[in-house]
């Protein structure tokens, strides 16, 4: 009996697509000195966004490169928080203060894109923010920066616009509208006798 051939390729399976994308910030060898010598490490900085207003980051270290990025990407899936788009900006400009680290961020009209350097930048595009305008002062340490932008971050509210005054005609936007006498509706207290 003839058995059918095999093909050469293999059968690949078809990934789901991920709910987060992630943005490898930066990785760094990390030495720890002990008796016996140095231990060499490796560190990774990993912030994840899926485009819809989700970001979050993580910190972690391994043996090498792909176990810390492994664990940063873990690590940074139990720190997500949402933020509030307004327009794929953000809602209102915030200044923070982090250790040495300041930054400011700003909404910017839309067309204008994300002026922002360095991992300032690197959050906003995962979180979905698709224009900002972002300074970074004082420090630059990298996990600084990323920890003040997700603390920025965290305090953006959407404010909502006063209540408007309604009237018989619709709603009033002016406060000192008097309504005509012709129009207004009287009120009488009318009791139900049995």
């Amino acid at each position: 009996m003839v058995q059918p051939r095999r093909s050469n390729t293999r059968e690949r399976e078809v990934r789901e697509p991920e709910e987060f994308e992630q943005k490898l910030i930066e990785i760094r060898r990390v030495t720890r000195v002990q008796k016996g010598g140095k231990r060499m490490r490796f560190r990774a900085l990993v912030a994840i966004g899926d485009h819809k207003g989700r970001v979050g980051y993580g910190l972690g270290k391994g043996a090498d490169v792909s176990q810390a990025i492994a664990k940063a990407t873990t690590a940074a899936k139990k720190r997500v928080i949402t933020i509030p788009l307004v327009r794929e900006t953000i809602p209102h400009a915030v200044r923070l203060r982090y250790k040495a680290a300041v930054i400011y961020l700003k909404p910017a009209p839309k067309g204008t894109g994300i002026i922002a350097g360095g991992a300032i930048r690197q959050v906003l595009m995962v979180s979905g923010v698709a224009n900002a305008v972002a300074k970074m002062l004082g420090s630059e340490n990298k996990v600084n920066n990323v920890k003040l932008t997700i603390r920025a971050l965290q305090q953006l509210k959407i404010t909502l616009p006063k209540r408007p005054i309604h009237s018989e005609e619709g709603i009033n936007e002016n406060p000192n509208f008097q309504i005509p006498m012709s129009n207004k509706i009287q009120i009488t207290n009318v009791q139900n006798h049995l």
